[in-house]
């Protein structure tokens, strides 16, 4: 099981995700299976991102910088105050770089949203996404070594591995926004064209 991804749709449930519905306009079960959906392809995405070290180094600063200390509950309602859209705009950015209306796309597809709908909910879930990897990110007692970016990537790079072995809807999603140029094959032409490394525009 793609660890991260089902931790953090546990945290999800419930009045969480019903919040989300409120704001989106949506049913709880529309909003549930969009975040089943944009979940994996925001991990995903960011194992790609962190597979290269100057990736993973970028995205283990943002946390610490900007993330770290922060819980779910105090980032979702900051999201939901309208104080996290912005952000996560910037967010979706760093991790799709120039792919970002593809995946909003894709989650729009895949989930029967419109994709300014599709494109709100990635808005929301980002932030909340960093907020969780940086809590685990800074728990794993790596935070005081050198390898914290290193365990970060590895951590990360497993998660995109598990995410694109069980297929289903998040796996085929994240192959379908990586994969840029279509030719079934993630290559250094897929990489140029994500953009994703951190601090980089």
């Amino acid at each position: 099981m793609a660890m991260l991804t089902d931790d953090l749709l546990a945290q999800l449930q419930g009045a969480p995700a019903q919040q989300l519905a409120q704001q989106l306009g949506l049913t709880p079960t529309q909003t549930s299976g969009a975040i089943n959906a944009a979940l994996p392809l925001l991990l995903g995405a960011l194992g790609r991102n962190a597979s290269q070290p100057q990736g993973a180094q970028a995205l283990y600063g943002a946390l610490q910088k900007d993330h770290a200390g922060m819980d779910i509950g105090s980032v979702l309602g900051a999201v939901l105050g309208s104080g996290g859209a912005g952000q996560g705009g910037a967010i979706l950015g760093h991790i799709f770089g120039g792919g970002q209306q593809r995946a909003e796309a894709g989650v729009a597809q895949a989930t029967g949203l419109g994709q300014g709908t599709a494109g709100q909910l990635l808005k929301m879930l980002a932030p909340i996404v960093m907020a969780y990897l940086a809590k685990r990110a800074m728990s794993s007692g790596q935070a005081q070594q050198n390898d914290g970016a290193a365990a970060l990537g590895d951590m990360l790079g497993q998660e995109q591995q598990q995410i694109r072995q069980e297929g289903g809807l998040g796996g085929g999603l994240l192959g379908a926004v990586l994969d840029q140029d279509g030719d079934g094959q993630l290559g250094l032409g897929d990489l140029a064209t994500l953009g994703g490394l951190f601090g980089r525009k």
